[in-house]
């Protein structure tokens, strides 16, 4: 079991210097343990993450700066700074930068499972097609949602 080391991550910096581009936006891991995993997102104007599952995990947004706008289990949603984003297992969810400012999130999910993996997975890719990435994601039990009709 992977346990907490008590400490203090700063704020411009991420676990052991980690920092992942995923799907155009900017991962900083802060924390990893068998019971959360948080990191810091940076989600430049126009970009988003495409509705999703997990099964298996509580995911949380704590909102910094900026706008996202979200889909929560099939409803429309906006969020500011100062905001707490609360995505139940199972539910579905996507987030979208729609602004013209950059946003910044500070995000964890409980249990970890493995989504550390998945992100490693992921900025590991040498192009990040949306067809590779639905199946790497699915590897690690986060199941993304066919987009709805035109």
């Amino acid at each position: 079991m992977k346990s907490e080391i008590t400490g203090i991550t700063r704020a411009n910096e991420g676990m052991q210097g980690i920092s992942w581009n995923i799907l155009g936006q900017t991962y900083v891991p802060k924390s990893c343990t068998d019971h959360s995993f948080s990191w810091h997102a940076t989600l430049p104007p126009g970009t988003f993450v495409p509705p999703h599952i997990h099964p298996d995990q509580d995911e949380y947004l704590y909102m910094l700066e900026g706008k996202l706008d979200f889909m929560l289990g099939g409803a429309d949603a906006q969020a500011t700074p100062g905001d707490l984003i609360r995505l139940g297992m199972g539910v579905p969810h996507g987030i979208f930068n729609k602004s013209d400012q950059t946003a910044k999130v500070l995000f964890w999910v409980s249990p970890s499972q493995k989504l550390y993996d998945l992100f490693w997975g992921l900025h590991n890719m040498k192009e990040q097609k949306p067809e590779d990435v639905v199946a790497m994601a699915a590897e690690y039990n986060i199941h993304f949602l066919p987009p709805p009709p035109a």
